[in-house]
């Protein structure tokens, strides 16, 4: 996610006038990776309490 927003900090820096664009993608991008983040968590979580390998 660092890594992300450094480069839209370096693309807008480039290009102030893409600000808008560049800001919109940047923060659904965010989104993305934070929703796919909270759904590993959720399998770990279903994976450690209802172990189905048993």
């Amino acid at each position: 996610m660092g890594l992300a927003s450094g480069k839209a900090f370096e693309g807008i820096a480039r290009q102030p006038d893409a600000e808008p664009s560049i800001a919109r993608n940047m923060l659904l991008a965010l989104a993305f990776m934070e929703a796919v983040a909270i759904y590993g968590l959720v399998v770990a979580l279903i994976l450690t309490v209802a172990n189905p390998f048993k």
